[in-house]
């Protein structure tokens, strides 16, 4: 299982670049340390894979656009593909940790047009009332699920056969959840027309965060007006164009604190910062923290 203490993305956009994932066999078991990351909290990202996971210890919120879910330890669930989330550890008493599996859905249907594809797969990963199929522990159904994606982990690689004992797994509990699902999805289905809008004014966003960048420059890339960027960015993410600008700069700064050398003044100018002072004041209210005591408190634990 590979320790993920840091998102990574794929250049140019916030799709979680997934490391050693190949399509030959598309799957990575992980174990997410979420106190690991900056303020516990995993920045808003999608992935085209589907993910599994289960709470091994502490309480791990997901922020969707349309709501907040909490998963304690014991619980999980199944997040959909290409669902556009954050996640973070709120435990204060224990250690925040997830285990996920994260796969592309092929690895249960098989080959494209496939009858297993047909009937199981796509009813599921294409409704958008099935963003996040939350699983508790006090449903005794429920429960077994739970022990099976835990379980699951447990099967080493080193084992003959494993590919083929792990896709056996995940596809009996990805019968179980559809069973679970049946009744959402015969539900009327959720409007979610500006799932597609919001990436597309995040990936700008990710492209051109280290220029100067106004609400009319964002708005007409995507061939939207002003008001609605504002209406999207609000519904979806619950800020502001700028808010998120800003967010952002402060989480490219801090990638930069981890991965490099330099100092405050380069880090600032290099995540789109007119000056050193006015990042500083920025960080300072998004982290609660300097950037400078931040910066040194870091480089100390290394």
């Amino acid at each position: 299982m590979k320790k993920i203490r840091q998102i990574q993305f794929h250049a140019g956009s916030q799709e979680e670049l997934l490391p050693d994932f190949g399509m030959d066999f598309p799957y990575i078991a992980s174990r997410a340390e979420l106190d690991q990351y900056p303020d516990h909290f995993v920045p808003w990202h999608w992935h085209k894979a589907v993910e599994l996971f289960y709470v091994e210890s502490g309480e791990v919120e997901y922020n969707l656009p349309s709501e907040k879910i909490c998963f304690p330890a014991g619980s999980g669930g199944l997040l959909n593909s290409n669902i556009l989330h954050a996640s973070r550890g709120i435990s204060l008493i224990n250690e925040n940790v997830e285990f996920c599996h994260i796969f592309d859905a092929s690895l249960i249907s098989g080959g494209r047009g496939s009858r297993i594809e047909g009937k199981y797969v796509l009813p599921l990963i294409t409704v958008p009332q099935a963003e996040m199929i939350a699983l508790y522990p006090g449903n005794p159904v429920h429960q077994e699920i739970l022990k099976m994606i835990r379980n699951a982990f447990d099967i080493s690689e080193k084992e003959f056969g494993f590919e083929i004992h792990l896709r056996a797994v995940l596809s009996e509990i990805w019968i179980r959840i559809f069973q679970q699902a049946v009744p959402l999805l015969a539900q009327p289905p959720k409007l979610r027309k500006n799932n597609d809008k919001i990436k597309d004014l995040m990936i700008y966003v990710h492209q051109h965060y280290s220029e100067k960048l106004v609400i009319s420059q964002l708005a007409s890339a995507v061939f939207l007006s002003e008001r609605e960027c504002f209406r999207i960015f609000q519904e979806c993410l619950h800020m502001t164009p700028m808010q998120y600008l800003q967010y952002y700069r402060v989480e490219r700064a801090l990638n930069e604190m981890q991965l490099t050398d330099k100092n405050v003044t380069e880090i600032a100018l290099d995540a789109g910062f007119s000056a050193p002072e006015y990042f500083t004041r920025v960080f300072k209210k998004q982290k609660g923290i300097a950037p400078g005591q931040y910066l040194s408190q870091l480089r100390a634990r290394k």
